[in-house]
């Protein structure tokens, strides 16, 4: 087995792990993650005990109970580059020796959930709904960096995107990456289910125009129009595929869940984000404390 180089892994000061600045013991099995930062403390307000809190940069972590479930909310900031980040810096976080710089010789899977914020791309979603992925779809092209493999229903689903929407001549080539069943069937009752799409961006990645012509002018009805089965694309954001896709690869059980703040489809916007976004958190911690 190999010594994993200070440059590789870089371990700070105080024996915590560089852009998370985590020790070891300071998280949880079950991690919950969010984008914003100042969403932390929106989330751990719910806690019955907070035990510890660590920030740095965009990265905030606070880890503490509800009753006996221990929990960690992570803010990851926007976009797969820094999922790509929090990912591999929560594995480590679990499955690497700090001390020794060696992979565990038994592995250990965290329980990862975000809760965001997301665009409905189907009419009948209104906003101030929940959707639970199904599967990220990824035109980000983050995933495309590392070695990896598709189940038969995910070629199946990709292989269909790709020929009814032929996005892949204009941007990077897409993945897609599966929702982990152990979660996904906590979340049913009360949830939209379907495909996520993630973005690399917020406004011509997602076909927003304000003073630069696009691409694809047709991205969203692309989107929009995509059937499989009964498999369709209900939303998009920029998270999702890069924490399905990285996650699986190192063995951890992930599932995206997304308060609808914007309508693409109808062109309507959430009169309270905050109180969508509350209440999804309330929900989630509610259905996770007791798993």
């Amino acid at each position: 087995m190999q010594r994993i180089a200070e440059s590789e892994l870089i371990i700070n000061s105080r024996g915590a792990v560089y852009h998370l600045d985590l020790k070891p013991e300071e998280l949880a099995p079950t991690v919950i993650t969010v984008g914003d930062p100042a969403r932390v403390a929106a989330v751990s307000k719910y806690f019955d005990s907070v035990e510890c809190k660590c920030c740095y940069r965009e990265f905030a972590t606070h880890t503490g109970y509800i009753g006996k479930k221990r929990i960690s909310v992570v803010s990851t900031g926007i976009g797969t580059d820094n999922i790509d980040i929090v990912l591999n810096e929560l594995d480590a976080l679990v499955n690497i020796d700090f001390q020794t710089r060696l992979v565990r010789e038994e592995l250990r899977h965290l329980d990862i959930i975000r809760i965001g914020t997301s665009g409905a791309l189907q009419a009948d979603i209104p906003v101030d709904s929940f959707v639970a992925s199904s599967h990220g779809l990824g035109i980000d092209n983050l995933l495309n960096f590392y070695r990896h493999e598709q189940n038969e229903e995910e070629k199946q689903l990709l292989h269909s995107f790709i020929t009814q929407t032929q996005l892949h001549n204009s941007i990077s080539y897409p993945y897609i990456v599966s929702a982990s069943p152990s979660l996904m069937k906590h979340f049913v009752d009360g949830f939209f289910q379907g495909i996520t799409v993630t973005c690399p961006g917020f406004y011509g990645p997602q076909g927003r125009v304000l003073r630069l012509g696009l691409s694809n002018p047709g991205l969203i009805n692309k989107l929009t129009q995509f059937s499989f089965g009964q498999h369709r694309i209900t939303n998009f954001e920029m998270e999702t595929s890069g924490i399905y896709g990285i996650g699986k690869l190192l063995g951890h059980h992930c599932l995206s869940l997304s308060a609808i703040v914007a309508n693409r489809v109808t062109k309507q916007f959430s009169k309270d984000v905050h109180k969508a976004v509350d209440t999804l958190i309330r929900e989630t911690l509610d259905r996770i404390s007791t798993l």
